[in-house]
């Protein structure tokens, strides 16, 4: 049916010339957020339990009624319970980990997973990074529109599946080793399509035929894992044992948390809240290990917003995403907050709010701060090489202030990368964060190695 055009021609879409400046004064729009901290804080939008159910009260009756297998966490995987929300109980696996990693810290803040990695390998935690694992498509799904259920599903059930059999490959049973899911966006979609899978047997059934072609069923059956873990997650449990190997004082650091909303504002009722952080009103993850670490997490009135990324605005309206990284989240956390490094714990989050200082500066906006990930600031203090492993030459904003607020001689530490790289590149021999045969793979083309003990 056609409608009346009332705009000239002109199709709104949320993105674009369409856009109209709402002209509030700065006091009205004080007031047009002001719920922001009046209410989040205390979670009184989150806290109707009516309205919400426990997704894995239908996956375990599922499970029963044998439509299902479920990958379970044992306790061979050392597993530490933690709080969501409503205080449901949460179990976290701490060892023998299936590195799910993240296209976009891969390939933007490669210091991400090798500060993960590298604390892993301080505290002698089993785990495989293997090669035989696809992005999860979420951001194709988000920022385009392209993607459909179907298809997002479909990628999580065979991800999680290779997880579960990964570990045939070096003669070891099935669920050996557990995923753990790097990327905020991942982590959210896939907790999201599997509330879809599981309350829809339409989708189950449309889905398991093209697991089927792949051979990715488990006896005949779709293989859904018992919890969705993200990296975060296993940092915050593992936040007072990472404290004992801590070399670095960094009580002097003021430091501001933005939180992902794809990890914690997608299926809230699955995150992390914990009573001994922040008095429990937010999102423990990050603001845990920082402050276990001795470092100051300092607030302030923003920590609530969007990084900016927002998926369909860099995309299509790119201007948006940096002056809303800058003006709603850089410039806040240095003149309010005074901080000395923002802590993320998300791909698009960190690559956003590092990344898009410099445009600042065409605006006379020198707002410089540092933003990291929770885990490479982990590395840090617990004396990781600030570029072989947490790789701070990867990021656009600088690092060399905070790095001498920490005592780190930034110069030296240059110079010895420096050195590293003309070694390599002379041909001599490089440093690696594990045993290359941990990249196994059991998938297709797999070709079988020396066994590992």
């Amino acid at each position: 049916m056609a409608t009346k055009d009332t705009n000239n021609g002109e199709r709104f879409t949320g993105h674009g010339s369409e856009w109209r400046d709402s002209d509030l004064s700065k006091e009205d729009a004080l007031v047009a957020t002001a719920w922001i901290e009046q209410r989040i804080n205390k979670r009184s939008m989150l806290t109707n339990k009516d309205r919400v159910h426990d997704i894995r009260d239908v996956m375990w009756q599922l499970e029963k009624d044998g439509e299902i297998k479920v990958h379970r966490i044992h306790d061979e995987h050392e597993p530490v319970m933690a709080k969501t929300l409503y205080g449901w109980d949460k179990k976290i696996p701490t060892n023998q980990l299936w590195h799910h990693k993240s296209c976009g810290q891969c390939g933007n803040i490669p210091g991400y997973p090798a500060s993960l990695l590298w604390l892993m390998n301080m505290m002698d935690i089993r785990y495989l990074d293997e090669t035989d694992q696809t992005s999860c498509t979420a951001w194709n799904y988000h920022g385009s529109g392209i993607g459909n259920i179907e298809s997002l599903a479909a990628v999580f059930l065979r991800n999680f599946h290779q997880a579960y059999v990964s570990a045939k490959a070096e003669g070891k049973p099935e669920g050996y080793y557990y995923p753990l899911v790097h990327c905020g966006t991942s982590f959210g979609n896939y907790k999201e399509v599997r509330e879809y899978l599981l309350l829809s047997s339409e989708l189950r059934e449309r889905v398991k035929k093209i697991l089927g072609k792949l051979d990715r069923l488990v006896d005949g059956k779709l293989l859904i894992p018992e919890e969705v873990v993200h990296y975060s997650e296993w940092t915050h449990v593992m936040r007072h044992r990472i404290k004992e190997h801590q070399v670095i004082d960094c009580s002097n650091i003021r430091a501001t948390i933005h939180p992902a909303c794809h990890v914690y504002k997608m299926v809230p009722q699955d995150v992390i809240y914990d009573d001994d952080v922040l008095n429990g009103d937010r999102v423990a993850v990050s603001t845990g290990i920082i402050e276990a670490l001795g470092a100051q997490a300092i607030d302030y009135s923003t920590w609530y917003d969007c990084c900016g990324f927002g998926f369909r605005h860099i995309i299509s309206e790119r201007e948006f995403t940096r002056s809303f990284s800058i003006d709603r989240k850089i410039k806040v956390a240095v003149e309010e907050a005074n901080s000395d490094v923002m802590i993320g714990h998300d791909t698009g989050c960190i690559t956003t709010l590092d990344k898009n200082q410099w445009i600042g500066q065409a605006e006379g906006k020198n707002y410089d701060l540092p933003v990291i990930a929770d885990v490479q600031f982990a590395a840090l203090v617990c004396g990781a090489h600030p570029y072989k492993v947490v790789q701070s030459h990867w990021h656009a904003s600088s690092t060399e202030k905070l790095f001498e607020k920490l005592g780190i001689d930034w110069r030296a530490k240059k110079a010895e990368f420096e050195d590293y790289l003309k070694q390599i590149e002379s041909g001599g021999e490089q440093e690696n964060l594990y045993d290359p045969r941990r990249r196994i793979t059991g998938g297709p083309g797999y070709k079988k190695q020396e066994q590992i003990t």
